[in-house]
């Protein structure tokens, strides 16, 4: 069986991931909390993670069964097939939002550590970390003597020394 990706209507996500299951098919429709703000109140409520997206687990031959239930247009396609989409990528996806949308598998950086610029005029250049915020950090490239100030996500880690 294999994951596929439904295009549906818009707000209507987790009422269609819902009905798909009472079918007896195995759906993924992830959801965030987001705080709504209206001119007398604020509301936190549930919203889906990919807006107008819901995964379905099942085999090729039931693909067409999935538009019984009101409210999906299609599925996705990409290269002329149906989307499909890995396990482990759903997984990931899981592990995510189980760690309140924090990043997972990544070692965190810390000043000192060697990291190798990913991309731009100085790509694959060694560098040091010198100091790390929120977003963004600032490496050396001590073979150059400079200083430059990078995205977090525009390195990879060289080594612990």
């Amino acid at each position: 069986m294999n994951w596929y990706v439904l295009i549906v209507k818009f707000r209507r996500e987790i009422q269609i991931a819902q009905n798909l299951e009472r079918m007896g098919i195995e759906t993924f429709c992830p959801t965030i909390f987001e705080t709504r703000r209206w001119s007398d109140r604020k509301k936190r409520i549930e919203v889906p993670l990919f807006k107008s997206y819901v995964f379905v687990r099942l085999e090729e031959i039931r693909r067409n069964e999935v538009f019984v239930v009101g409210g999906i247009v299609r599925y996705l396609f990409w290269l002329g097939k149906p989307a499909i989409v890995d396990d482990k990528e759903i997984d990931v996806i899981r592990e995510w939002l189980a760690n309140d949308g924090k990043e997972i598998g990544l070692s965190p950086l810390i000043p000192g550590q060697k990291v190798v610029v990913a991309e731009g005029l100085m790509a694959n250049k060694t560098a040091v970390v010198q100091k790390v915020g929120k977003n963004r950090l600032h490496v050396v490239l001590e073979k150059l003597n400079m200083i430059l100030n990078l995205d977090v996500h525009s390195v990879e880690l060289l080594s612990n020394k």
